[in-house]
């Protein structure tokens, strides 16, 4: 079992960039490297929605269309902690993020295990 603690969240301008972190805490090094790791989000009225994934090794990574070229997933196994790198941010970006550990990189809620308790990112115009 490992618990998830995201950070990086803030207020930002549109076009501005961001780096969110997801760290690990105190989980045993071989467990962490089980997991496919993810970032989901949450606007205020609407449903969580993926945004990237990672898998174990870091050798494939996801998008959701919205965020391609924008966003950056990747993870350092030695650190146990996984990032999002924001570039270009906008308006509608703005959402609490989630950070998600489970048996694959997938892209819906269903297959992540473990959560952490969301980080603010809110871009204004």
């Amino acid at each position: 079992q490992i618990q998830l603690v995201e950070s990086g969240g803030g207020l930002v301008q549109a076009g501005g960039s961001l780096r969110l972190s997801c760290a690990a805490s105190q989980p045993p090094y071989r467990t962490y490297l089980n997991y496919a790791m993810g970032w989901f989000r949450q606007a205020p009225g609407k449903e969580r929605e993926f945004v990237a994934s990672i898998t174990w090794g870091g050798d494939n990574t996801y998008y959701e269309d919205s965020v391609k070229g924008r966003f950056t997933i990747s993870r350092d196994n030695a650190k146990s902690t996984m990032y999002l790198q924001m570039n270009g941010l906008k308006p509608e970006d703005t959402a609490v993020y989630y950070c998600a550990a489970g048996t694959a990189a997938a892209t819906t809620p269903g297959p992540y295990n473990y959560w952490g308790q969301g980080t603010q990112v809110t871009v204004s115009s």
